[in-house]
């Protein structure tokens, strides 16, 4: 009876260990897109969400997230307030950027693909993402297009294409 105890309390412990949700702790988003030809770029910073993710278990992972938009830096103060106003980020009406997990597929090794619902500027995208997951540690890098989303219009000197880099714990 104590051995059968004893499993029961092991099997328990160990699925709930794996299943356990966690909050983001730590996130540090940057991106980079071509003005003028030359590649410039920035941080978002207030990143929250949760995070329950077990490579063995990919169809019941799930994480979510959003970032928020005023903490814009660009290293430009006049650059960042421009990006807040309506024809790029609007933030007085989407003050947040939200992405939430809608599958993930095991590419090698430590190697992830995970499909996410991106919304910014209250459009929702489907996006592609290529992680990767070791320590409990997330990093990866994706490319949206900013006139998908309604950013900065129409522009002869800025580029389409935003890479957005990521690590989350």
């Amino acid at each position: 009876m104590k051995h059968i105890s004893l499993a029961i309390i092991l099997l328990i412990t160990s699925t709930a260990a794996f299943a356990q949700t966690k909050s983001i702790s730590n996130a540090k988003v940057s991106f980079e897109i071509k003005n003028l030809g030359i590649k410039t770029g920035g941080t978002i910073g207030g990143v929250q969400g949760t995070i329950a993710f077990d490579p063995a278990a990919l169809a019941t992972s799930k994480i979510e997230a959003t970032a928020d938009v005023n903490t814009i830096n660009t290293d430009n103060d006049m650059r960042d307030e421009h990006l807040k106003k309506d024809d790029y980020f609007d933030v007085q009406k989407y003050p947040k950027i939200s992405l939430s997990s809608v599958s993930f597929k095991k590419a090698n090794g430590n190697s992830f693909t995970g499909q996410f619902n991106l919304t910014l500027k209250g459009k929702t995208k489907l996006v592609e993402v290529p992680f990767t997951y070791a320590d409990n540690s997330f990093k990866g890098s994706f490319k949206i297009n900013r006139r998908d989303f309604a950013i900065g219009g129409n522009s002869m000197t800025m580029g389409d294409e935003v890479t957005i880099n990521f690590e989350a714990k």
